[in-house]
């Protein structure tokens, strides 16, 4: 049994548009896009974030508890790699098809919602299910959507949980568990974490500056990125993993960056690389004072600071519990639709802060010189959950 394990198909949804061909070109653009101003999630403060633009489905054909934004937005994901997973079903059996997923949010702006009916009526709005909000909802739909019978769960470890799912689908299938598993994660704007996070004093209501000495918070993005992961070879291979946990702190990155430097040495272990292998890294980068500085500092230590680095949230926004799933598509377009050999720029004011050691931030335009082969994606989460994908041009 082959112990590769390939991400065969990928379909995604974001800030930046919805499938591969239209956030590609939103991607590689001489202007950065994705972001809009909002001035709804939070009344009387405008924010700049990642809203998805494209029309949701209402999945009002489904039962009640199904229902939501969150799931909305994975079945628009779902339209890209549908057919693939069909075709896995009839190969393998829908039994040897598992689906994995991450999220942060679930429903919880529909239970927003309905909790402000509530206070103003004095009863529960017809058409809501608390069930909306359970973290598993976004498994039990998906696996229903494609109907496929194999394990189904959702992971939450926060900015971590669809980087995480990845590793677990791997796990999954090198153990001969099943023979494909859909992957990935979704998350959803709502109130709730925009301003939990504004009363971290972490937002920025401009578009974010990572690694800049004028970084002053993130972007709340949203959106979902799916892959049907097979031991089938496929356009690029989940290479190496590498995850930790430093617990330094309830919402603060360990400054030290000894776990993520852990993760991403485990990272280059697994696949069998050297860092000087690696082509370009994608970076947590959201633009926090702490985040940055631990980042920058782990980076450094195990690659170096020559390799091509760049942060995507300013043109999708932090997407939380969908940014290691969205981050990685974004890695996968890189590896597998990109003939001008193309990376991600990193959009920011170009003021580094001296306190950091200084990357080899992408400039807009820049380019390889030969295609892309080797990337890294990492995803640094509160309570120290660190998870680095390895990714590899198959």
């Amino acid at each position: 049994m082959s112990m590769t394990v390939y991400l065969n198909e990928m379909g995604m949804v974001c800030a930046l548009g919805q499938g591969r061909a239209a956030v590609a070109a939103a991607l590689f653009a001489a202007q950065p896009g994705g972001l809009s101003d909002n001035d709804q999630i939070l009344p009387g403060r405008t924010l700049a974030l990642g809203q998805v633009q494209a029309g949701l489905p209402t999945l009002s054909e489904l039962p009640v508890a199904m229902r939501g934004r969150n799931n909305a937005l994975l079945d628009l994901a779902l339209e890209e790699i549908a057919p693939a997973v069909a075709a896995a079903v009839e190969r393998y059996g829908a039994g040897r098809v598992a689906v994995v997923l991450g999220t942060s949010t679930s429903g919880i702006g529909e239970s927003e919602d309905a909790l402000r009916t509530r206070v103003t009526d004095a009863q529960w709005p017809p058409g809501f299910d608390y069930a909306q909000q359970e973290m598993g909802s976004a498994a039990q739909f998906v696996r229903q959507r494609l109907g496929v019978q194999g394990p189904a769960w959702t992971l939450s470890t926060a900015c971590s949980s669809s980087a995480k799912a990845l590793m677990s689908a791997a796990r999954l299938l090198r153990a001969g568990i099943v023979d494909a598993v859909v992957a990935g994660g979704g998350d959803s704007l709502c109130r709730f974490t925009v301003a939990g996070f504004s009363a971290l004093e972490s937002v920025s209501a401009a578009r974010c500056n990572p690694f800049s000495r004028n970084r002053n918070g993130i972007n709340i993005g949203e959106g979902a990125a799916l892959f049907l992961l097979t031991r089938e070879p496929g356009p690029v291979a989940l290479a190496g993993w590498g995850e930790s946990s430093d617990a330094h702190h309830m919402s603060a990155p360990d400054p030290q960056a000894l776990g993520a430097i852990d993760a991403l040495q485990q990272a280059l272990e697994r696949a069998g690389w050297a860092p000087a292998q690696v082509d370009y890294v994608n970076l947590h980068g959201t633009a926090t004072g702490h985040n940055d500085a631990m980042e920058s500092r782990a980076v450094a230590t195990v690659l170096g600071q020559a390799v091509p680095a760049s942060s995507t949230k300013p043109l999708t926004g932090h997407t939380l519990g969908a940014s290691g799933a969205i981050e990685a598509a974004i890695c996968w377009l890189v590896l597998a639709q990109n003939p001008e050999r193309r990376l991600p720029p990193h959009w920011w004011d170009g003021q580094p802060d001296p306190e950091l050691p200084e990357l080899a931030l992408v400039a807009p335009g820049q380019r390889l010189a030969q295609p892309p082969q080797r990337l890294l994606s990492s995803s640094f989460a509160f309570g120290g959950s660190n998870a680095v994908l390895a990714l590899e041009r198959a």
